[in-house]
């Protein structure tokens, strides 16, 4: 089978997604992707005529989010019109689902270059959601509610922190961990590789940074905070009196009476607009444009697990990724496990006893935020930036995706 390799990669910074404090927010979210793609045609001299497809991942795909914006936002970025695109949803696996289609397609033989991303304005989500129906991922299919109760995802995370037992001072102690990664990243400017900056209409400056980090962040100030989702236990999601936290407690009756609430904004993911893209390409495609590597895909890999608890398949996806590259835990040399929640990465680094030093080097979602169809490729290239800064060999992304799933990929830097 042929390799598929990296050639580059490169995102917006991430903005506040809320509508009227965001600097993104008042953006169509096509603006947001074709910037992406205006970037990686630009920084690689691509002949877009030549590139077989674009696949994008978003999740919320309604309104402006709708419409297969992989390629109107093609059309939008001035590519050649036979740059196809098309636009799918793993929810917040989206964005390493699209990398993992793409290499499929170059390592089949079938694609020479593809173009992989996402995109979500969680800010234009947020703004044009029903307030008065609670969003449920089996879309009112009652029949499937009955086989697999699916809850809220921060419901989901306080369950498992529950049944875990891990407690709020190490969720927060993660937070905290994020926090200063991050701040640390930002100050030694190691994510200037990739982040590209994004312009209004007229041509004017909209935003260049990351909007979301919040450095100052300390035990002490997190403790200041109020846990969230024991006020969405209780909300009812029918007629009936079906509650968020009924759904979960009838798959895990253990936990009536006794869950522990841990998460709060500060322990979460941050709500985010943003889009990050990754540019793959077959050995002779590269040769004949004169393209260098920086990166191969080693293996991919996709696990479901209980979608009544929701956020557990990172683990045996990873796990599953591993074996499909004949490595281990030990070969790895940076790790991203995305973080919804504090929960789901901690979880992570227990269950597959990591070292802790090398997961999230540069923080996560709980600092930098979490642009759901998008996400998944941000840190394919925070990763190999990471991996390049520390001239090391691989880098294992994977995170949790509602619905109970988790898709992984494995990359090899390398040598310039």
């Amino acid at each position: 089978m042929a390799d598929a390799f990296i050639v580059d990669t490169c995102r917006t910074p991430r903005g506040v997604g809320k509508v009227g404090k965001g600097a993104l927010a008042h953006m169509h979210p096509q603006h947001l992707a074709a910037t992406v793609l205006s970037n990686l045609r630009d920084r690689n001299k691509l002949d877009t005529e030549t590139v077989d497809d674009i696949i994008w991942g978003t999740s919320s795909q309604r309104g402006a989010q709708g419409g297969d914006m992989g390629r109107m936002a093609a059309l939008d970025a001035g590519y050649n019109v036979k740059a196809s695109g098309v636009t799918l949803d793993r929810f917040c696996g989206s964005g390493i689902t699209t990398v993992n289609l793409a290499a499929a397609q170059i390592m089949s033989g079938m694609e020479q270059c593809v173009i992989a991303g996402g995109c979500e304005m969680m800010s234009y989500t947020a703004a044009s959601a029903d307030p008065k129906t609670p969003p449920m991922m089996d879309a009112g299919n009652l029949r499937l509610r009955e086989k697999h109760p699916q809850s809220q995802q921060g419901c989901c995370a306080d369950a498992i922190a529950t049944l875990e037992g891990i407690d709020r001072e190490a969720v927060d102690q993660l937070a905290v961990v994020s926090q200063e990664r991050a701040a640390r990243a930002l100050k030694e400017g190691r994510f200037n590789k990739s982040v590209v900056p994004v312009y209004n209409v007229d041509g004017t400056l909209a935003l260049d940074h990351e909007e979301f980090p919040r450095p100052g962040t300390t035990m002490e100030s997190l403790a200041g905070l109020k846990t969230v989702f024991n006020m969405f236990w209780n909300i009812p999601v029918d007629d009936k009196g079906t509650t968020y936290g009924s759904l979960i407690e009838s798959r895990y009756p253990q936990l009536k009476g006794k869950i522990n609430h841990v998460h709060h904004a500060g322990n979460s993911s941050g709500v985010v607009d943003g889009s990050g893209g990754v540019l793959l390409a077959s050995e002779s495609y590269m040769k004949k444009h004169n393209l260098k590597p920086r990166a191969r895909i080693v293996a991919t890999a996709n696990m479901g697990d209980c979608p009544t608890l929701m956020l557990n398949a990172p683990v045996p996806a990873a796990k599953k990724v591993l074996e499909k590259a004949g490595l281990t835990v030990d070969d790895i040399d940076v790790w991203e496990i995305n973080e919804a929640f504090s929960v789901v990465a901690e979880k992570f680094i227990r269950d597959l006893k990591l070292n802790r030093d090398k997961v999230n080097i540069n923080g996560g979602a709980m600092a930098l935020g979490h642009p759901i169809g998008a996400t998944g490729s941000i840190l394919i290239g925070t990763a190999l930036d990471e991996l390049e800064r520390s001239e090391k060999r691989y880098g294992l992304v994977t995170m949790c995706a509602a619905g109970g799933m988790a898709p992984a990929i494995i990359i090899e830097r390398l040598s310039a």
